[in-house]
């Protein structure tokens, strides 16, 4: 047997917001499940699905540990594109080769861009 991360749940204070910041900003497609209690976000580019489930009222949100990385090539670029839809990112900074910077998503869950898989240092 060879377990494979595919999936990672995020719970959200409002779920279509949630859906609709990673539609906008990372060209996730969001389905619901019929009976709208779990939303699926799938990436055109492949990788993980992300989850989307509504957090109870005593689930504190915004956590630091979990860190959703999102590889991107061009990350000033990237930075610039989502400037001009409302989501800022932090300052880039530079390690071993590679860039990242860093963000936060509707429920306050700590989001990345990441040019590591890019480096060739890999």
């Amino acid at each position: 047997m060879r377990p494979a991360l595919n999936r990672i749940l995020l719970y959200a204070k409002d779920m279509q917001a949630t859906c609709t910041f990673y539609e906008r900003h990372f060209a996730f497609e969001c389905t619901f499940d019929a009976d709208r209690r779990i939303a699926e976000l799938v990436s055109p580019y492949g990788g993980v699905v992300i989850m989307v489930h509504q957090a109870a009222k005593g689930i504190r949100s915004g956590q630091a540990s979990v860190k959703l990385v999102f590889d991107i090539e061009d990350i000033e670029g990237f930075k610039a594109h989502c400037a001009k839809q409302g989501l800022e990112f932090g300052a880039s900074h530079r390690a071993d080769g590679y860039s990242f910077a860093n963000a936060k998503d509707p429920d306050g869950n700590s989001i990345s861009i990441s040019s590591r898989s890019f480096s060739a240092r890999r």
